[in-house]
């Protein structure tokens, strides 16, 4: 196949999920998706980007009958993306993910050992916001946690715990290691770590 022909199909694809979703953004591309559960719960802003093989849900699993995904403007989602919200989970504008980030709004119960986890209940946790102007690095999972705007969330880190506005946070669980001081206008490295 050649690339004018792979193009195309890519262009087909894309071309056919407008009308489907909540709201669908002038100039924005959703590439080659592994799948698209709930596509009346999502909305996609102005110039956005999702990378190939992303699966983007929002489906009320969990007694939420509104759930939603919202993708502002300007964002741009790497590939191998799993986005999955049963109540809320919005990117504001200009959120940049690398490959294969992992973000939910709820998890699997566990809590009865007579039972499979997979015939166990979907716990929701909270709403999860991801702040203006953020980025979130390769193989990172943020699970029922918001970040600030203007972060940096550090390559395989697991976000558990809300992340400030102008941090920078690494490691599992994810902790704050620099913050952004407006009075020097620095960034500086937080005590203790």
């Amino acid at each position: 196949m050649n690339t004018i022909t792979k193009i195309s199909a890519k262009l087909k694809s894309v071309l056919s999920y407008p009308s489907s979703f909540r709201h669908f953004g002038k100039k924005s591309l959703i590439l080659c998706p592994l799948q698209i559960d709930g596509k009346k719960n999502i909305s996609v802003g102005d110039h956005v980007v999702v990378g190939e093989h992303s699966w983007l849900a929002a489906m009320p699993l969990t007694n939420n009958d509104k759930p939603q995904l919202i993708i502002s403007n300007n964002c741009s989602i790497g590939n191998f993306n799993h986005i999955y919200a049963t109540s809320e989970i919005v990117f504001e504008d200009s959120v940049l993910t690398a490959d294969k980030v992992y973000i939910s709004d709820n998890l699997h119960t566990y809590e009865d050992v007579s039972k499979p986890i997979i015939e166990q209940p979907i716990k929701q946790l909270k709403k999860i916001r991801i702040g203006e102007g953020s980025w979130i690095g390769e193989n990172v999972c943020i699970i029922g946690a918001s970040i600030g705007k203007h972060c940096t969330i550090g390559a395989n880190s697991v976000v558990t715990h809300d992340i400030p506005d102008y941090c920078v946070a690494v490691g599992a669980p994810a902790r704050v290691i620099k913050r952004y001081n407006k009075k020097t206008q620095m960034w500086e490295k937080v005590e203790g770590k």
